[in-house]
Protein backbone atom coordinates (compact mmCIF):
# COMPACT_ATOMS: atom_id res chain seq x y z
CA UNK A 1 0.00 0.00 0.00
CA UNK A 2 2.88 2.63 0.79
CA UNK A 3 4.36 1.60 -2.73
CA UNK A 4 1.36 2.69 -4.51
CA UNK A 5 0.64 5.61 -2.42
CA UNK A 6 4.44 6.86 -3.26
CA UNK A 7 4.11 5.99 -6.59
CA UNK A 8 0.38 8.35 -6.51
CA UNK A 9 2.33 11.21 -5.39
CA UNK A 10 5.32 10.96 -7.77
CA UNK A 11 2.27 11.18 -10.38
CA UNK A 12 0.54 14.08 -8.69
CA UNK A 13 4.56 16.11 -8.36
CA UNK A 14 5.24 15.40 -11.91
CA UNK A 15 1.91 16.17 -13.24
CA UNK A 16 2.22 19.67 -11.84
CA UNK A 17 6.02 20.43 -12.59
CA UNK A 18 5.31 19.35 -16.29
CA UNK A 19 2.28 21.78 -16.30
CA UNK A 20 4.27 24.25 -14.35
CA UNK A 21 7.03 24.03 -16.97
CA UNK A 22 4.44 23.98 -19.66
CA UNK A 23 3.07 27.62 -18.69
CA UNK A 24 6.14 28.92 -17.92
CA UNK A 25 8.05 27.86 -21.14
CA UNK A 26 4.91 29.05 -23.06
CA UNK A 27 4.90 25.25 -24.94
CA UNK A 28 2.04 24.54 -27.26
CA UNK A 29 1.52 22.10 -30.26
CA UNK A 30 2.23 18.71 -30.57
CA UNK A 31 4.50 18.99 -27.58
CA UNK A 32 1.55 19.83 -25.06
CA UNK A 33 -0.39 16.72 -26.67
CA UNK A 34 2.96 14.61 -26.26
CA UNK A 35 2.99 15.76 -22.38
CA UNK A 36 -0.80 14.85 -21.82
CA UNK A 37 -0.40 11.62 -23.33
CA UNK A 38 2.71 10.67 -21.24
CA UNK A 39 0.94 11.94 -18.19
CA UNK A 40 -2.70 10.33 -19.51
CA UNK A 41 -0.85 6.54 -19.79
CA UNK A 42 1.05 6.93 -16.60
CA UNK A 43 -2.30 7.61 -14.69
CA UNK A 44 -3.86 4.67 -16.49
CA UNK A 45 -0.85 2.71 -15.59
CA UNK A 46 -0.89 3.80 -11.80
CA UNK A 47 -4.44 2.74 -11.89
CA UNK A 48 -4.09 -0.47 -13.02
CA UNK A 49 -1.02 -1.13 -10.63
CA UNK A 50 -2.94 -0.16 -8.02
CA UNK A 51 -5.80 -2.22 -8.58
CA UNK A 52 -3.43 -5.40 -9.00
CA UNK A 53 -1.57 -4.74 -5.87
CA UNK A 54 -5.10 -4.01 -3.62
CA UNK A 55 -7.01 -7.06 -5.27
CA UNK A 56 -4.16 -9.07 -5.79
CA UNK A 57 -1.87 -11.12 -3.47
CA UNK A 58 -1.00 -8.67 -1.71
CA UNK A 59 -4.55 -8.55 0.22
CA UNK A 60 -5.19 -12.00 0.62
CA UNK A 61 -1.22 -12.47 1.77
CA UNK A 62 -2.48 -10.05 4.55
CA UNK A 63 -6.01 -12.13 5.78
CA UNK A 64 -5.65 -14.48 7.98
CA UNK A 65 -7.94 -17.00 6.62
CA UNK A 66 -9.46 -17.33 3.29
CA UNK A 67 -12.62 -15.98 3.93
CA UNK A 68 -10.66 -12.83 5.08
CA UNK A 69 -9.44 -12.87 1.70
CA UNK A 70 -12.75 -13.10 0.35
CA UNK A 71 -14.36 -10.69 2.01
CA UNK A 72 -11.09 -7.87 1.69
CA UNK A 73 -11.36 -8.33 -2.24
CA UNK A 74 -15.05 -8.25 -2.23
CA UNK A 75 -14.83 -4.68 -0.27
CA UNK A 76 -12.02 -3.55 -2.45
CA UNK A 77 -14.41 -3.97 -5.82
CA UNK A 78 -16.91 -2.48 -3.96
CA UNK A 79 -15.05 0.73 -3.43
CA UNK A 80 -13.81 0.14 -7.15
CA UNK A 81 -17.55 0.46 -8.43
CA UNK A 82 -18.40 2.98 -5.89
CA UNK A 83 -15.61 5.08 -7.01
CA UNK A 84 -16.62 4.46 -10.79
CA UNK A 85 -20.38 4.89 -10.38
CA UNK A 86 -19.84 8.64 -8.94
CA UNK A 87 -17.00 9.63 -11.38
CA UNK A 88 -18.26 8.23 -14.47
CA UNK A 89 -22.02 9.94 -13.34
CA UNK A 90 -20.05 13.00 -12.57
CA UNK A 91 -18.69 13.21 -16.02
CA UNK A 92 -21.44 12.48 -17.67
CA UNK A 93 -23.35 15.37 -15.82
CA UNK A 94 -20.65 18.10 -16.83
CA UNK A 95 -21.15 16.88 -20.13
CA UNK A 96 -24.95 17.24 -19.95
CA UNK A 97 -24.85 20.98 -17.96
CA UNK A 98 -21.90 22.25 -20.40
CA UNK A 99 -24.37 21.40 -23.71
CA UNK A 100 -27.63 22.18 -22.35
CA UNK A 101 -26.60 24.96 -20.39
CA UNK A 102 -25.06 26.59 -23.10
CA UNK A 103 -28.46 26.13 -25.14
CA UNK A 104 -30.20 27.62 -22.51
CA UNK A 105 -28.09 30.81 -22.43
CA UNK A 106 -28.38 31.32 -26.13
CA UNK A 107 -32.33 30.80 -25.38
CA UNK A 108 -32.61 33.32 -23.07
CA UNK A 109 -30.77 35.97 -24.87
CA UNK A 110 -33.32 35.75 -27.78
CA UNK A 111 -36.04 34.95 -25.50
CA UNK A 112 -36.29 36.20 -21.59
CA UNK A 113 -39.17 34.58 -20.92
CA UNK A 114 -37.90 30.96 -21.73
CA UNK A 115 -35.79 31.21 -18.37
CA UNK A 116 -38.01 28.97 -16.05
CA UNK A 117 -38.01 26.57 -19.02
CA UNK A 118 -34.07 26.33 -19.75
CA UNK A 119 -33.52 26.04 -15.55
CA UNK A 120 -35.23 23.02 -15.74
CA UNK A 121 -33.21 21.24 -18.30
CA UNK A 122 -30.18 21.94 -16.52
CA UNK A 123 -31.33 21.25 -13.42
CA UNK A 124 -32.20 17.30 -15.27
CA UNK A 125 -28.91 17.21 -16.47
CA UNK A 126 -27.45 17.92 -13.13
CA UNK A 127 -29.55 15.24 -11.61
CA UNK A 128 -27.45 12.60 -13.49
CA UNK A 129 -24.55 13.09 -10.82
CA UNK A 130 -27.10 12.63 -8.10
CA UNK A 131 -28.36 9.46 -9.39
CA UNK A 132 -24.79 7.99 -9.35
CA UNK A 133 -24.35 9.15 -6.19
CA UNK A 134 -27.38 6.90 -5.00
CA UNK A 135 -26.06 4.19 -6.73
CA UNK A 136 -22.59 4.32 -4.45
CA UNK A 137 -24.56 4.69 -1.58
CA UNK A 138 -26.38 1.30 -2.56
CA UNK A 139 -23.28 -0.36 -3.43
CA UNK A 140 -21.30 0.60 0.27
CA UNK A 141 -24.75 0.32 2.00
Amino acid sequence: MDIVMSLALLLVIITVGTGVYTIKKGINGSRVKTILGINVLSFFTLLIVSTVVLLGGGTSAMAATVEDAVATSSDGMKYIAAALSTGMASIGAGIAVAVSGSAAIGAISEDSKLLGKTVIFVGLAEGIAIYGLIISIMILG
